[in-house]
């Protein structure tokens, strides 16, 4: 599966089976988790087979039902960015062993998440991974010319940037982003809302994927 493909078969899902990931695939989630920690100095842990931080009454956004697993984003007070970055890592890679995910803010108990949390770490938020009842649904997106400065002679590595950063999740699908490139270099903006430095990175991961690394620089 391409990059393209597997970022566009991945949507959002709330409601999942009462199927337990098979443990060839929680040990290479770990792996995996261990892998992003170890480049990143992140904090992240998988949690599976524990259910009780879903068990919310009155959720700020969008009820998890049926999910017992998920990854628990901890990370440096100040590591927003990174948090987002590496959490779509292995978002996408959840993906490509077929199971499904949600970027999980407030609809979930903080206080029922065992974390462990070092001196100037932090809980930024959940990811829930297991079976869905379906493979979501693709989101209202808004166009590349919304978010960019984008035009048609511009480079083919920067347009498939673009396209891949609109297929990024972001809080409420707002989509506040915007990107504008002076030759190879690209800025990547998000305007002011929850969740904006994770969202950023989410969608940078996103445009890396797309562009491809060797075509661009971030801008200082």
């Amino acid at each position: 599966m391409t990059n393209f493909e597997l970022m566009e078969s991945r949507h959002s899902v709330r409601k999942y089976i009462d199927k337990p990931i098979e443990e060839d695939k929680v040990a290479l989630l770990q792996a995996k988790v261990e892998e992003v920690n170890k480049i990143s100095g992140l904090h992240i842990q998988l949690f599976i087979n524990e259910p009780e931080c879903f068990k919310i009454n009155n959720p700020v956004y969008g009820k998890i039902t049926g999910c017992s697993n998920y990854f628990a984003m901890v990370g440096d007070k100040s590591a927003s960015i990174d948090i987002g970055y590496y959490g779509e890592m292995l978002v996408l890679y959840a993906q490509e062993l077929g199971l499904n995910t949600c970027w999980i803010g407030g609809s979930y108990k903080k206080s029922l998440v065992e974390a462990d949390e070092s001196k100037g770490e932090k809980l930024h938020l959940i990811i829930s991974v297991g079976y869905g009842e379906t493979q979501g649904h693709p989101r209202k997106s808004k166009t590349p010319e919304e978010v960019s400065d984008v035009k048609a002679d511009s480079p083919e590595w920067y347009k498939n940037g673009i396209k891949a950063a609109l297929n990024a999740p972001t809080a409420i699908n707002q989509q506040r982003f915007s990107f504008t490139r002076d030759g190879n270099v690209v800025t990547a903006k998000f305007g002011i809302f929850a969740y904006t430095k994770i969202d950023l990175g989410i969608v940078k991961y996103h445009f890396e994927l797309g562009a491809g690394k060797e075509n661009f620089e971030w801008a200082k």
